[in-house]
């Protein structure tokens, strides 16, 4: 018995350092050699301060910016140490007044695009509750908004989703996509030239 303890206890003890030790720093090495971007967070810095992560949504509630899909984490959403779906389904009365009301919120604040359906990511939750990105559509449908609280043409601000539009990975998988973070900081330094 003493035998077969001694043998657990010494994988037990091989197993965490293999585990716990060498193959984190294997990965962690790799990440930072090969990505090493990614690997700190994607963060993007202005004036040498950081103003957000390309990975990770925020509010931008300002008519002057584009808005991201709404947030289920945390209780103000957009907590990324409370990153979940809201686990409402389809017939949930909850999920279903806070769409519709979205949907009344987004119109009034879109009043250009009149009766036109409102994108679906505008007014559902991504699975983690911080998605960075929305579809070139939900970002052309919020132009004319930040066109003219920023003074801009539609135009000039169209231009601007054009070139921030994210094409599918590797030409094929999923659809093309806008960064919410990288769009409003463009139109940021658009105003400043």
């Amino acid at each position: 018995m003493m035998k077969s303890l001694y043998r657990s206890l010494v994988m037990t003890v091989l197993l965490l350092i293999i585990l716990c030790g060498i193959y984190p720093a294997i990965v962690t090495g790799l990440g930072q050699a090969l990505f090493r971007d990614k690997a700190d967070g994607s963060l993007v810095e202005r004036g040498g301060a950081p103003v957000g992560s390309l990975l990770i949504a925020q509010s931008f509630t300002k008519p002057e910016y584009f808005h991201p899909r709404p947030s289920a984490a945390g209780d103000k959403g957009y907590d990324p140490q409370s990153s979940n779906g809201s686990n409402l389904g389809p017939t949930n009365k909850k999920l279903f007044d806070r769409i519709a009301g979205d949907v009344s919120k987004i119109r009034q604040e879109n009043p250009d695009m009149g009766n036109q359906p409102v994108p679906t990511e505008l007014v559902t939750t991504s699975a983690s509750g911080l998605d960075p990105h929305i579809s070139p559509e939900a970002a052309r449908y919020q132009a004319a908004r930040v066109a003219k609280a920023r003074g801009m043409a539609l135009a000039d601000v169209q231009s601007l989703i054009a070139q921030h539009t994210e094409g599918p990975q590797l030409g094929f998988l999923g659809s093309s996509l806008v960064n919410v973070l990288e769009l409003n900081l463009a139109l940021d330094a658009a105003k400043t030239r």
